[in-house]
């Protein structure tokens, strides 16, 4: 029975002893954690900038769309057959320059029987006229001679406008397309014949978001590229809408660029850069530096080795930065890394980016 109890009592002791250890080893580890007792954390190092005042362009990057500068289908205003064609496809014509003309044979003749009509009708308010001063006949025999007249001397003007419209002319200097007719054939107004296209300057449309509306100007400077080339052209913005527009919240810009060479072609994209107005004295920092809350936006800040909030106003942003507006002071060491997991008076040990 003695040896029943030492056994026991062993057991007893080793287990003791054993809850003790692990005990000793736990308190142990928590204090190496802490800092070796009661000490404090180490530092978070955190990386951050100095930032001092320094001008901000800001540059939109937008999508746009190639026009030509003028550009018409032409159609005829009259139908007939198509007797002549005096244009090649893809070469150059000028204003005024006769580009189709429609059989115009039933029209002459109509033109030929409405001027006996014009001119008998003259010689009968001549008479009437003449009879009228004589108290032959009366001032409502005359008006109806005199009536008769102008009504014939109308359709005569009118024949002859529908016989001008058979010559149809290039509205202005430009490039001819592609025709869709051939001699012979029957040309209505709904008749395509070819598309006129003056590219010699061709207009840029893109639209900027609302918020910058105030910042655009007519007379404004834009560079854009083209797909297939990394050639930047030069244009100028010669107009705007009047209204933003309500669906997507943008203002439409056009402007106008030289293609004296014809490397643009309209009906391709543009890529745009929108120079904005340049903020003189402006805080830069990253946009990773800038904290959403519920009452704005903050960032953090080391002063004496501590990590400090500070509520800021914020401006343009762009792709990799954006403006401080209010809140900074030049000098101060705003943090860029670790500041969703920071709380305010952490100690931080910070490492310093050079600002480029």
């Amino acid at each position: 029975m003695k040896v029943k109890y030492i056994v026991y009592t062993l057991l007893i002791v080793g287990i003791g002893a054993l809850v003790y250890y692990r005990i000793s080893e736990n308190k142990k580890q928590k204090a190496e954690q802490s800092g070796g007792g009661g000490g404090k954390k180490p530092p978070m190092a955190v990386n951050g900038i100095v930032v001092n005042p320094q001008e901000f362009s800001n540059i939109l990057s937008l999508s746009g769309s190639i026009e030509a500068n003028e550009q018409v289908q032409i159609t005829s205003e009259v139908s007939g057959i198509a007797q002549s064609i005096y244009f090649q496809e893809g070469t150059t014509v000028s204003k005024g320059q006769v580009l189709l003309k429609i059989n115009d044979i039933e029209l002459r003749a109509q033109a030929g029987q409405t001027k006996t009509a014009q001119n008998l009708a003259s010689e009968n308010e001549r008479r009437a006229k003449l009879l009228l001063q004589k108290e032959a006949i009366s001032q409502e025999e005359y008006d109806i001679a005199s009536a008769d007249f102008k009504t014939a001397q109308a359709q005569t003007q009118l024949l002859n406008a529908q016989i001008a419209k058979t010559s149809i002319r290039a509205p202005f200097s430009g490039t001819i397309g592609l025709r869709n007719i051939s001699p012979g054939t029957y040309v209505t107004p709904q008749t395509l014949i070819t598309t006129l296209v003056n590219s010699s300057k061709v207009k840029i449309t893109f639209s900027v978001p609302e918020k910058y509306a105030s910042q655009i100007k007519v007379s404004s400077k834009i560079t854009f590229t083209v797909a297939g080339t990394n050639e930047k052209y030069n244009a100028t913005i010669y107009a705007l809408e009047p209204a933003v527009e309500v669906a997507t919240r943008t203002l439409r810009i056009r402007a106008i660029a030289d293609n004296a060479n014809g490397k643009l072609l309209p009906g391709t994209f543009a890529n745009v850069d929108l120079p904005l107005d340049k903020t003189l004295d402006a805080f830069v920092v990253p946009t990773e530096a800038i904290v959403p809350v519920q009452n704005g936006k903050k960032v953090f800040v080391s002063r004496k080795g501590k990590a400090q909030e500070v509520m800021v106003t914020t401006g343009t942003r762009t792709d990799k930065d954006i403006v401080v507006l209010e809140g900074l002071k030049a000098g101060d060491t705003v943090l860029t890394t670790g500041v969703l997991t920071l709380k305010n008076d952490a100690d931080v040990k910070v490492s310093v980016t050079p600002v480029k």
